[in-house]
């Protein structure tokens, strides 16, 4: 086989194969996000790749994508604002124009995890539940209430990583 190979305790991997793996994990995750946050429909727009919808974050998403959010991942609004660390009142209030950019922000990071959790668990259901339950993994904090930090977030991500390749999670 002819390509880049770099040298690992377990043999040798193609450097092109790993490519090919991480554009094609990042495309469905970029799908299964826009999916979370409602598509065009509720974000107002069209979104081609994560330039986009970086884009979209910096403008601030419409109060659409935060029903949807709540729709799609069985949380209430208190729910969703405790475990990202945001205010249910403020986003109560913003009917009416776009959410914040630290909002959007956040209700990014609540759709990649939902997605990430929705490829790895099999169904939005199961994703819900497993979001809500205590994990050992997490110190017996639920993952929803790991990810109000940007470090918890990437502790949730990496235990669903885990439960996809086979680890102890």
């Amino acid at each position: 086989m002819r390509g880049i190979y770099l040298q690992h305790d377990t043999g040798k991997l193609l450097v092109s194969a790993i490519c090919r793996y991480n554009r094609r994990h990042m495309a469905i995750e970029f799908r299964g996000v826009l999916r979370e946050l409602g598509g065009e429909r509720a974000l107002g727009r069209t979104l081609a790749n994560d330039s986009d919808l970086r884009d979209a974050i910096r403008e601030g998403f419409p109060h659409a994508v935060l029903e949807e959010l709540l729709r799609s991942s069985g949380l209430t609004l208190k729910e969703l604002a405790d475990a990202l660390d945001l205010s249910s009142r403020s986003l109560q209030r913003r009917r009416r124009g776009r959410l914040a950019r630290f909002e959007s922000d956040r209700l990014y990071r609540m759709a990649r995890l939902l997605a990430l959790a929705r490829e790895s668990l099999g169904s939005a259901a199961r994703a819900s539940r497993w979001l809500k339950r205590s994990n050992h993994a997490l110190g017996g904090v639920a993952p929803i209430a790991a990810i109000d930090t940007e470090l918890g977030a990437r502790q949730v991500e990496n235990l669903l990583g885990r439960i996809v390749f086979g680890g102890i999670s």
